[in-house]
């Protein structure tokens, strides 16, 4: 078995105002600083094995302090966290969004529906499976950190627990929280949910 730490990272500059999507520079505010440390501090006591984030600036921030408090080697860069690639909406405000059809159908058919990047919720609810397998067969009887993004952690959420995709709304993932999956050859368990640090 193997234990999943899914963190989001924490809060950048203006969260909740804007689509930061794959956008370079997007970096932690202050208050998401102070998020990361609380997250190093409260991970600490956990053995884990591996650090895994996505390659955006926001979550190599939250996961460097983590990866000091728990002492793995290093953090390992894995595209299969990334953010959902957004394409033209990344950097849009969600008020300007909100006037957009294409974004209209996005959040009401996300079983199907594709961004302007091309991607849907279904690719990226495979990718971070597919990585979740790797690393449940690398990593046995120990535990994982990744430090990814609130849709790509809803969608291993979904599959964990056999919700259709467009339920990713029915729950939250908030900035700098922890969800906890363990996973075995029996199957996957959701643990604990948006849990604060």
């Amino acid at each position: 078995m193997t234990t999943f730490f899914l963190i989001r990272h924490a809060a950048h500059d203006n969260v909740g105002d804007y689509l930061a999507g794959r956008m370079a520079g997007v970096c932690l505010g202050e208050t998401g600083r102070s998020q990361a440390l609380r997250l190093a501090s409260h991970m600490a006591s956990e053995p884990l094995a591996a650090i895994c984030c996505s390659p955006r600036e926001r979550t190599l921030e939250t996961a460097k302090p983590i990866a000091i408090a728990c002492s793995p080697d290093k953090v390992t860069i894995c595209q299969e966290l990334d953010e959902i690639d957004f394409g033209a909406w990344s950097g849009k405000s969600f008020e300007e969004l909100n006037r957009d059809a294409d974004w209209q159908v996005w959040n009401s058919q996300r079983q199907q529906a594709r961004t302007p990047g091309g991607e849907t919720m279904l690719d990226v609810q495979q990718r971070i499976m597919s990585l979740m397998q790797k690393l449940r067969t690398r990593y046995q009887n120990q535990s994982v950190a990744l430090v990814s993004h609130a849709d790509v952690i809803k969608a291993a959420v979904c599959k964990v627990l056999g919700l259709p995709l467009g339920d990713c709304f029915r729950f939250d993932i908030d900035p700098a929280s922890i969800t906890t999956i363990v996973s075995g050859d029996w199957g996957s368990k959701l643990i604990r949910l948006n849990e604060a640090a």
